[in-house]
């Protein structure tokens, strides 16, 4: 089996570490526009070796598609931005070779699944953590109910207690400027079997606010991420009598009361401010600013969580599902829990697509289409383990 990294950041030097760990892969070809930096790294490694490299801007389509042309990879590992995704896919589509990424699908995308599936093509987008792992366990929890009421699916990275040492109680283990687009996007949810929309400027509202208590690490804050609702077809839950349905991000009690004051403040305004004349985007600037004084030091470690909650029905008994991970930064390799936890699971899902435990093809769904048991044995070689509750509600 070939497979080609293209991005080769945090998140694909975990996946290159995971693919390169097994002897199933062949042949992998890593693929970014810095290489020297990505050599380097790679010649630290004990396999690295053994692992070609080609230096390419994957903004330029006909450089990926003479790439993907000489190299013939079976699968693509895309952790490159998400700007970049579509054109990727695209390309990949038209060679006949596979793609998984961890990204939310597009329109673009979706309009492939067609051609996809006269291909034999299979495209994985959502394979992460969030979106991703959560979809799958969701999907697991959902199946294991013959009703469902009431769903609460969480997710998140952020700083162990101890290395929480700032006032946003919060590092960087990717890119600043991502997080805070996603601190002004609108969420939908249902509460008390209605639909609430939640515009973003009130994403941080107290009232949209709840606590999670989490065994070993205390309570935490949770906020909306995102729509929720577009879940619901690919559930098979579409008219039914939801009662409560979530996707939340957590963070360190305080965070939230700080952002709120930041967002009512203008700061991630999309309406760029004028200074000398100039245009200057907010949300770029704040994430200049700050990125730099958000980094971990070199023995600070992050957590990555996923727990997923959902209530319901078994054999005319209430029942309560609830399954969870939690991962910590690996010092030994360096690899972050959000690195460990987006780039091993991308490399596991074109594992799975590869050696036939994933069959469906065109563009798929981590809720529907990857089976959760040999994903949770992937997991477990990485020291990652997924804790399953399946209690009775009396």
């Amino acid at each position: 089996m070939r497979i080609m990294v293209l991005g080769v950041g945090q998140q694909g030097r975990a996946a290159m570490y995971d693919l390169c760990r097994w002897g199933d892969i062949t042949e992998v070809l890593a693929a970014d526009r810095d290489m020297a930096g990505v050599g380097a790294w790679l010649e630290a490694q004990a396999w690295g070796r053994r692992v070609q490299r080609a230096a390419i801007d994957a903004g330029d389509l006909p450089a990926v598609d003479r790439l993907l042309t000489s190299f013939r990879p079976d699968l693509v590992v895309d952790l490159l931005p998400v700007t970049l995704h579509d054109g990727v896919v695209a390309r990949a589509v038209a060679h006949g070779i596979h793609v998984v990424h961890a990204s939310y699908v597009t329109p673009r995308q979706e309009a492939l699944a067609d051609q996809a599936r006269a291909r034999g093509v299979a495209i994985l987008p959502e394979f992460g953590l969030d979106p991703g792992l959560d979809l799958v366990l969701l999907g697991e929890a959902v199946r294991g109910l013959e009703q469902v009421t009431d769903i609460r699916s969480y997710a998140a990275g952020f700083p162990e207690r101890t290395a929480a040492d700032n006032v946003l109680q919060y590092k960087v283990t990717w890119n600043l400027e991502g997080v805070l687009r996603s601190y002004r996007r609108p969420a939908r949810v249902i509460r008390n079997g209605r639909v609430e929309s939640i515009p973003a400027a009130d994403i941080f509202a107290p009232a949209n606010i709840h606590r999670l208590p989490l065994p070993g690490l205390g309570d935490l804050e949770a906020f909306a991420n995102g729509d929720a609702l577009r879940y619901l077809s690919v559930l098979n839950l579409v008219g039914t009598d939801l009662r409560h349905l979530g996707r939340y991000v957590l963070r360190w009690p305080g965070h939230t009361w700080l952002w709120k004051t930041l967002v009512d403040m203008g700061l991630l305004s999309e309406e760029p401010v004028v200074v000398d004349g100039r245009p200057v985007d907010r949300l770029r600037y704040l994430a200049a600013l700050l990125a730099p004084q958000l980094s971990y030091g070199p023995q600070e470690r992050d957590v990555a969580v996923v727990r997923v909650d959902v209530t319901g029905r078994r054999d005319g008994q209430p029942r309560r599902m609830v399954l969870q991970l939690t991962d910590h930064r690996d010092l030994d390799t360096g690899l972050s829990a959000m690195s460990r936890t987006v780039g091993f699971t991308a490399a596991i899902g074109a594992r799975l697509i590869l050696d036939g435990r994933i069959t469906r093809r065109g563009v798929l769904s981590a809720v529907r289409d990857v089976p959760f048991a040999p994903l949770e044995m992937e997991l477990a070689r990485q020291g990652i383990h997924v804790i399953r509750h399946d209690s009775c509600l009396d």
